[in-house]
């Protein structure tokens, strides 16, 4: 019984991690298309955030202009 707990938590955190990774490749890509290339500073940050945060930022960015925007909207978070 303890073991079907401990895969079935495991399978749940692998799933939210996947899901984490493909928030965030997709967010890089609109930003990278919208700001042009992103340092790997930025890079690190935003692949640090959490899914939540992800979505919030997806949104935040179609009114980003400059990458000053996204640094701003960074610190805030």
């Amino acid at each position: 019984m303890i073991y079907q707990e401990i895969l079935q938590q495991g399978r749940q955190e692998g799933r939210q991690e996947g899901r984490q990774k493909g928030e965030a490749h997709l967010v890089l890509r609109q930003l990278s298309r919208r700001l042009g290339q992103l340092t790997l500073e930025l890079h690190s940050q935003i692949q640090a955030l959490s899914v939540a945060q992800l979505e919030e930022l997806g949104e935040a960015l179609l009114d980003f202009s400059t990458r000053q925007d996204l640094m701003d909207w960074l610190q805030a978070h």
